[in-house]
């Protein structure tokens, strides 16, 4: 890894910002040699790095083990899990104290808090290693990982989506139980394309373009009119939205949602996490993000109180870009 006294690359390089325990200690940008970041995640105080070479590096708070490197000694700067170097690790994802990972070969390893059996191991005592959560083999091509405060997710390339952990309000889809300590299939009968947790509501994107929420019905998170947030425990369709729904992200109250023409924002928003222009309080109402509209949104991203969107290249800065070469 170099030094970030070194010239600053034209790309690969990771800036951190925020308000940290460790921030004194840590640079605010790294980099790797030979190696690019294609991957990252963030818990409350810890963050995955997956790379290029397919190898994670892993740094910030490890109270419950989530760092997954044999202690619980918290790490500063990024560390190579040296455990996982031989299977080739293709996606992380980290939740308030626990890490998912998966791997080229088809595994998903979980190391980190367990109180409620977010780690998928069949028990609720938490790990400073990763270990491998049986239930996933080969034929379970994972395409994407979710964590949320006690929950995981994990959805394959056909479609199935598997979640685990507390469901105490719902926030696994499991109507009728507290929690479950190994995987579980959610279904409604339409294979899924995008999957999110959020801290206490979790929700998720069929093939095509509905969008389904469930969990914790405070706030307005869930972007359902009252006579349904009865039947919170649940995936409920969000009709709200008049377009085919390609994203979606939780955040702790809050719920974006990035369509073919907009991004929509509902839940609390008394911290501008909405993206309104406003503090409003809270709403249970998808709104457009207006002010954005002359973007073309490629990804979005929550923190528990923030929103983050990352757009994609204009034709204009293509064309620019290829005039330049």
């Amino acid at each position: 890894m170099k030094e970030p006294e070194e010239p600053l690359p034209d790309s690969g390089a990771v800036f951190t910002f925020g308000k940290s325990k460790f921030a004194e200690n840590n640079p605010s940008k790294f980099w790797f040699k030979n190696d690019v970041p294609v991957h990252l995640s963030c818990g409350d105080e810890h963050t995955a790095v997956v790379t290029g070479n397919n190898k994670l590096y892993v740094f910030g708070s490890n109270n419950w083990g989530q760092l997954g490197l044999g202690s619980k000694a918290a790490i500063t700067k990024p560390t190579c899990v040296k455990a996982l170097e031989p299977e080739k690790v293709k996606l992380a994802a980290c939740g308030r104290n626990h890490t998912l990972v998966s791997t080229e070969g088809g595994n998903v390893y979980a190391t980190g808090g367990n109180e409620e059996g977010q780690l998928g191991l069949g028990d609720t005592e938490e790990r400073n290693t990763f270990h491998v959560i049986s239930f996933f083999t080969s034929e379970h091509k994972i395409k994407q990982l979710s964590a949320g405060s006690d929950t995981s997710a994990a959805l394959t390339e056909d479609g199935r989506l598997f979640m685990w952990g507390d469901n105490c309000l719902g926030q696994i889809g499991l109507k009728n139980v507290t929690n479950v300590c190994v995987p579980h299939q959610v279904t409604i009968g339409k294979p899924v394309s995008w999957i999110s947790c959020g801290y206490y509501h979790s929700a998720f994107v069929t093939t095509d373009g509905e969008l389904y929420i469930f969990g914790e019905p405070e706030n307005g998170k869930l972007g359902l009119p009252n006579q349904l947030l009865s039947n919170h425990r649940t995936p409920q369709l969000v009709s709200e939205i008049p377009e085919k729904v390609i994203q979606v992200a939780c955040g702790g109250e809050h719920t974006v949602v990035l369509t073919e023409n907009a991004v929509y924002t509902f839940g609390l928003g008394q911290f501008g996490q909405l993206g309104l222009g406003t503090f409003l309080f809270e709403t249970s109402e998808p709104k457009v993000i207006e002010n954005i509209r002359d973007h073309t949104i490629s990804y979005i991203s929550c923190g528990e109180n923030h929103t983050a969107l990352i757009t994609a290249p204009t034709m204009k800065k293509l064309l620019k870009k290829v005039l330049l070469v």
